[in-house]
């Protein structure tokens, strides 16, 4: 039962450090480009045009491609 002394404290100071960090990475942007990176890792930028069968271009449009769009 001791024990409880020592968890009740080292619990409330895991919950403020993680309400912490949540507050760090909503004001340094973290969360406000959701979708770019999963884009961009499959964009290979050393290809140019050429091959037919490789997939448009998605900031040509800017419906398919929102997050391109918002940066502008």
């Amino acid at each position: 039962m001791d024990v409880i002394y020592g968890l009740i404290p080292g619990m409330l100071v895991l919950g403020l450090a993680a309400v912490a960090v949540l507050f760090w990475a909503t004001r340094t942007g973290q969360y406000d480009d959701m979708d770019g990176d999963g884009r961009r890792i499959l964009m290979d930028e050393d290809e140019e045009d050429g091959d037919p069968r490789r997939a448009p271009v998605m900031d040509a449009d800017p419906e398919l491609n929102p997050t391109e769009s918002r940066r502008e």
